[in-house]
């Protein structure tokens, strides 16, 4: 089965195919829209896993030019964002499926609607498979800094709090996540 993934993540993206791979997935990668209406042109995947951000453009913009080249196509968004709205408006415009960054291998081959060995199918640890509440918030926050160019009380505007409960935020800057293994 031939895919292709989308992302701007250099690492994530190796990461990923080399770990299809081993999973007997053929795939090519591509990191903007242009390049990846151009590739899927050229191989017409059987799937398509792509990141919500690509860069400053969106991967929800690939989704209908996606579905027309190949109406069979399983195309799945993927994104450290995650948001009922994003979802929702993925689903809209023809996604399959919406799965939260990190996904696992087994997690995308259960989206594809693949079989995962016995090995793959017991669930990943909790580290793996949800990013804690406040990494998404400093993540969230970063976002808004990046859009408003650094501007600490436009982002703080942005998010709908005051200034300087932002900067107390950005003061508390999450550490290393433990390992919930280690508690027992």
């Amino acid at each position: 089965m031939t895919g292709l993934l989308i992302d701007d993540d250099e690492l994530y993206l190796r990461t990923l195919q080399r770990s299809l791979a081993r999973r007997h997935l053929e795939t090519r990668t591509a990191s903007t829209v242009a390049e990846a209406l151009r590739i899927a042109g050229e191989i017409r995947p059987r799937f398509a896993l792509m990141d919500l951000k690509l860069g400053e453009e969106s991967g929800l913009a690939l989704i209908r030019p996606l579905r027309a080249l190949r109406p069979d196509m399983r195309i799945l968004l993927i994104t450290g964002y995650a948001s009922i709205a994003t979802a929702v408006d993925a689903i809209k415009r023809g996604a399959d499926d919406y799965l939260p960054k990190p996904a696992t291998a087994a997690m995308i081959l259960r989206a594809l609607g693949l079989e995962v060995r016995e090995d793959e199918s017991a669930p990943p640890p909790i580290k793996d498979t949800m990013t804690p509440l406040h990494r998404l918030e400093w993540e969230h926050i970063q976002q808004a800094l990046h859009e408003t160019g650094g501007n600490i009380s436009a982002a703080a505007r942005l998010l709908g709090m005051h200034r300087r409960s932002l900067q107390r935020k950005l003061g508390k800057k999450p550490g290393p996540e433990r390992d919930p293994n280690q508690d027992k």
